[in-house]
């Protein structure tokens, strides 16, 4: 009961162990993406979602491990008061009519969780305070993620969220991106005059100008996506568990016959439409919806770029790069971006016949090495060395040369297989970014920006499988 009790007080909704108390040689991945929040050395940037999180207490319907009638009775009061507090519970009063929490107490409880939250991001996830925690940036970056995938993680349908999962996104985001109201910088406003007949400029604190163009948009964007799910509450299609035949999926009888599932997506509810087919007036709103989500993953997916190309590239993985780019992506693809004259990416890439998301990464991962070789190559009879002039030192730069085509031509072609593949995970440059960076600022608007692209994106495939089903019955008739 004591080990029990400790396990209990140590986990604490979310606690997981310092880097310190793991194992660092066990750094090994799955194939599931999982943003790692304990270690700076191995990240899984996707663009989808996470399944973990530390930063937000977790909400499962069918969990009542947190309510305190399920806490062993012999634990002495005093004690189980303390467990509840950091529990982030209140003991209910036992008057029998179970009292709901007055304004003060829900104020309390309120500020006992945003102390503990803050005190995580202070600590770099390292509850054990010996300062081997990961920086600012990293950590509200994978609290972000992780909140994304508590909230939405296990919402794989089109319809709204319950009430709760919508207040717990909208509360701890804003106490998330409160930050950027603290991140400002100096900008002269106007100049006055004095007696005497001296000027003088005024100087006046403004939110950072990458922050202040992205953050609002980001909001709507987040609002926007909301509404959409909110839209679904009345529609014509439901949707079947996966191995399951509840009331609702029997409605169509025969729809695991007309429907095959691909063996790569049996996690995600099957969507079921009447036996003749939806209305005109829901698919009109379905293509209206995703139209929508269309575009917002797209407006997404720019801010997200742009905040990547404006972070600083690591010396790490400048150091990693190979000494040929010819190496990096190979004869057959050197010799297509070397001896025709007029480029076409789009050409290369048909010829290339990718056949899964996984050889298109490394395609991608390996264009932006020779990307950046190339770029390396060109700038070295510049006596500059820093990699973090390489964009000014490009406009130097003879257009004639040769690494400097290759690399333009590498940076066409990478841009083009993004486009083919929008799901695509992120590269390594990337992942690599986003682990070594130290900007807050970048670090949030990079998060945020990732997570919405990634609830958009699947927002547009629930749609398409919907209207995949009602195609197929229609079709049969």
């Amino acid at each position: 009961m004591n080990n029990l009790l400790n396990s209990d007080e140590n986990y604490d909704l979310g606690y997981q162990p310092s880097p310190s108390s793991i194992d660092q040689n066990d750094r090994s991945t799955t194939g599931t993406p999982v943003y790692s929040t304990m270690s700076g050395d191995s990240f899984a940037y996707c663009r989808t979602y996470s399944e973990i999180s530390t930063f937000s207490d977790p909400v499962d319907d069918n969990s009542s491990e947190a309510s305190p009638s399920h806490w062993p009775a012999a634990k002495p009061a005093i004690q189980n008061q303390a467990v509840l507090k950091r529990l982030g519970t209140k003991q209910r009063k036992s008057n029998g009519d179970e009292k709901q929490l007055d304004d003060n107490d829900l104020l309390e409880l309120e500020l006992e969780m945003m102390k503990e939250r803050f005190a995580k991001l202070l600590l770099g996830e390292d509850m054990s305070g010996s300062g081997k925690g990961v920086c600012t940036a990293v950590t509200i970056s994978n609290s972000i993620t992780n909140l994304y995938a508590t909230v939405f993680g296990q919402n794989l349908r089109l319809e709204p969220l319950n009430s709760e999962k919508k207040a717990l996104w909208k509360r701890e985001m804003d106490c998330l991106l409160s930050v950027c109201d603290y991140i400002v910088e100096f900008t002269p406003t106007k100049s006055q005059n004095l007696r005497n007949g001296m000027a003088f400029e005024i100087m006046e604190s403004r939110q950072r100008a990458d922050i202040y163009i992205n953050l609002p948009a980001l909001r709507k964007l987040d609002a926007m996506l909301i509404e959409i799910l909110d839209s679904f509450e009345d529609r014509e299609f439901w949707y079947a568990e996966q191995g399951s035949m509840s009331s609702n999926s029997t409605r169509t009888g025969s729809f695991r016959r007309i429907v095959q599932r691909n063996d790569e997506k049996w996690w995600v509810p099957v969507p079921c439409v009447p036996s003749d087919g939806l209305s005109e007036k829901s698919r009109k709103h379905l293509r209206n919806k995703r139209d929508c989500a269309n575009q917002i993953h797209k407006a997404a997916m720019a801010i997200n770029s742009s905040v990547l190309s404006e972070m600083e590239i690591p010396d790490s993985y400048m150091a990693s790069l190979p000494k040929s780019g010819r190496a990096s992506i190979g004869d057959s693809i050197y010799r297509f971006m070397y001896t025709t004259e007029k480029f076409s990416p789009e050409y290369l890439l048909d010829c290339l016949n990718i056949a899964s998301e996984h050889e298109a990464l490394e395609l991608a991962d390996r264009v932006e090495a020779s990307m950046y070789t190339w770029r390396r190559k060109a700038c070295m009879s510049n006596s500059k060395s820093s990699w973090g002039m390489v964009k000014d030192l490009m406009s130097d730069v003879d257009r004639s040369d040769k690494n400097h085509i290759l690399a333009e031509r590498a940076q066409s072609l990478l841009f083009a297989l993004k486009q083919r593949y929008p799901e695509l995970a992120q590269t390594t440059l990337d992942t690599c970014k986003i682990q070594y960076n130290r900007d807050v600022g970048q670090a949030i608007l990079e998060s945020y920006s990732r997570v919405l692209e990634g609830l958009a994106f699947n927002i547009v495939a629930w749609i398409d499988d919907v209207f995949f089903v009602d195609r197929t019955v229609r079709n049969q008739e």
